[in-house]
């Protein structure tokens, strides 16, 4: 029985899984060695690690993990978590029962990539989804947004004001966006065909010539279906992008005993906010072992 099972190896699950090492409390971290940002080549904003792979940072956190003797690891799925508080057994991929105390989910969520040939190999490098995460690798020169919802009007908007001044917006069916021109954005109704890679990326259309751009800027929908957050049942909450997992104060979901970090707990993704979502969930739960009913689970939503 450890004192913790964290379903995630990332930036929340790692920063969580410290705070409780540090407690020498017995954790194990089950990971399947898929992070969501392992197609970036570098993480920025990242106060000391700016411009680093996030797969070299990683490495650095697990080697500060390996000191503290009550961490384990589990190179393997989560597959669904059953029992409650002070009893939890999580199913794993490998068919091995896990059975902890208290359970922090910071598995990430699941990106559904727009439909379009080419986009795909691409995320990450030069389809991108955050201005501040690599906007200033980019600024100054041609950038487009690829309309995947009402956040793509927001997202343009940013990338002209700070980062180009050559800004155009692929439409992709979505309406009411002909005022971008009073703000120097260009719109393009046509339909894309394909995307395709070299020192940029170039948009292949369906009507008229290709465009190039140096980056293009899209917001994927999440999915937490089939997760072990969505087969556990905790509340979410509905954000531009898709569900994320509803959390108080000190990370707790509204599930007794569970915690939830990073990216699957907040509609903002950015590898700060996972580092210190995590570290508050790896002190809620600690706090939840040594004082019950010190930290209380959120009260359900109304159905």
């Amino acid at each position: 029985m450890f004192d913790a099972a964290i379903i995630g190896g990332s930036f929340a699950g790692l920063s969580a899984a410290l705070q409780l090492a540090r407690a020498s409390r017995s954790v194990l971290i089950l990971d399947e060695g898929r992070p969501r940002n392992r197609m970036s080549l570098a993480a920025h904003g990242v106060p000391g690690w700016d411009g680093v792979p996030p797969t070299d940072i990683l490495a650095r956190f697990r080697a500060d993990l390996a000191k503290y003797p009550t961490i384990s690891f589990m190179d393997t799925r989560a597959e669904e978590i059953s029992g409650g508080l002070d009893a939890f057994t999580v199913a794993t991929e490998t068919r091995n029962p896990v059975h902890a105390r208290r359970i922090i989910l910071a598995h990430g969520v699941q990106d559904v990539l727009p439909d379009l040939p080419g986009l795909a190999e691409a995320w990450g490098r030069t389809v991108l989804h955050c201005p501040y995460c690599h906007g200033y690798e980019v600024k100054g020169r041609p950038l487009a947004v690829r309309a995947s919802g009402p956040m793509a009007v927001h997202q343009a908007q940013m990338l002209r004001a700070d980062w180009s001044d050559d800004v155009t917006l692929l439409t992709n069916g979505v309406e009411g966006v002909d005022a971008l021109a009073s703000a120097g954005i260009r719109v393009d109704h046509r339909e894309p065909l394909r995307l395709v890679t070299g020192d940029g990326i170039r948009v292949c259309f369906q009507d008229g010539p290709d465009a190039e751009f140096a980056a293009i800027f899209t917001a994927p929908e999440i999915d937490l279906t089939g997760s072990p957050a969505g087969r556990l049942g905790v509340g979410l909450s509905e954000g531009p992008m898709g569900p994320f997992v509803r959390t108080g104060p000190m990370q707790q979901t509204d599930v007794p005993g569970v915690f939830a970090a990073g990216d699957l707990a907040t509609p903002m993704w950015n590898v700060n906010y996972a580092v210190g979502d995590g570290a508050r969930a790896g002190a809620g739960c600690h706090q939840s072992l040594l004082f019950p009913g010190f930290i209380p689970a959120l009260e359900k939503e109304a159905a």
